[in-house]
């Protein structure tokens, strides 16, 4: 009961991806007394509306009175940007209210009790686990107090990202590389290093930009740096960067940058999600590290047939499969003629 329409709520959130963040993906329906659709909603932008508001607003409490409001995230109940959306559907006279999760920030949970002990009946837990997909970087965020880390691939057959002397323009299509650029706006920042930008001079637009430069190799005439807010991660002390650019003095450990430390301070400064497109040795450590909380791994037709091809994940060698990090597939799309695959992490 209530799963087309909450379903409908998730479709409805997933129209706000990339222009919500920090908050959660919220979609609406709203059922009269006699279970007819009458309004929907979606949190459109962050600072503005809620999905309740933005669906209840379009109607009058007559038309609310005895009805039923369905919404994937527990109606909020407090003062933000906007007033609790728990208090106006009181207001409306809807007796009964569908959810699919909790809210597991407490600055904003209790709307539920508060609903209760105005006398709506309240049915919580309505296809739970695909409303925690959805909203998998907001509990991310919340619970963990970190950004949510997304890895993306594109390589042959083989799974190879360059021949074994780095060309590597284009292994993917067109089509695949505009599914990309669509990606990306999902996400806060995008994270790439220095290796990656001497060898491909990327523009990368977006808003923001985390460029991982441990040794300070770049100088600022880069199409990268042209464009967005700049943070770029850095071990070096004399780090002679523009004003535009901030810079982030990273820890470094067994000659490395400590990522942990990295996206913890990237966290400060707003950023809830990273889409990372770097080379085999970032995804390999992101993967060996536990760092990486989904994998988009696009696949061309192609076959390099190079043994010295470089490949997607670069990292030690091991002995034995059961050493090996398991993803569960959650998605699989044909683009033609290339596919991708979504992957997110067991741990």
């Amino acid at each position: 009961m209530f799963e087309r329409e909450m379903r409908k709520c998730f479709r409805l959130a997933g129209k706000g991806l990339g222009k919500v963040s920090p908050n959660p993906l919220v979609g609406c329906v709203v059922l009269d007394s006699n279970g007819k659709e009458i309004a929907t909603g979606f949190h459109k932008r962050y600072g503005e509306n809620h999905a309740e508001r933005n669906a209840l607003l379009k109607l009058s409490p007559e038309q609310t009175n005895g009805g039923t409001l369905i919404v994937n995230l527990e109606p909020c109940n407090h003062y933000g940007k906007t007033p609790p959306c728990s208090d106006l559907i009181i207001q409306y006279g809807l007796k009964r209210v569908v959810i699919s999760n909790l809210d597991p920030n407490p600055k904003a949970s209790g709307g539920i009790k508060k609903l209760e002990d105005a006398g709506i009946e309240v049915i919580c837990g309505i296809l739970r686990e695909e409303g925690e997909f959805l909203n998998r970087i907001f509990f991310t965020n919340i619970t963990q107090r970190r950004p949510y880390i997304v890895t993306k691939t594109a390589t042959t057959i083989d799974g190879k990202i360059a021949t074994h002397n780095g060309d590597s323009k284009w292994i993917t299509s067109e089509r695949s590389r505009k599914l990309v650029k669509k990606l990306r706006k999902q996400h806060d920042a995008i994270l790439t290093t220095s290796a990656t930008v001497l060898a491909d001079n990327p523009e990368m637009k977006h808003c923001t930009k985390i460029i991982l430069d441990r040794e300070g190799k770049l100088d600022f005439d880069k199409q990268i740096f042209k464009q967005g807010k700049i943070l770029l991660v850095t071990t070096r002390n004399d780090y002679n960067a523009p004003k535009n650019i901030t810079v982030i003095k990273g820890r470094e450990i067994g000659g490395k940058l400590d990522l942990k430390d990295v996206f913890a301070q990237v966290y400060e400064h707003g950023v809830r999600s990273i889409f990372v497109e770097a080379g085999s040795i970032l995804n390999g450590y992101l993967i060996k590290e536990g760092l990486a909380d989904e994998i988009i791994h696009f696949v061309a037709p192609k076959v390099l047939n190079d043994n010295r091809g470089i490949s997607c994940f670069a990292g030690d060698s091991i002995d034995l499969i059961k050493f090996s990090k398991e993803f569960k597939l959650v998605e699989v799309k044909a683009l033609q003629p290339d596919y991708y695959a979504r992957y997110i992490s067991n741990r």
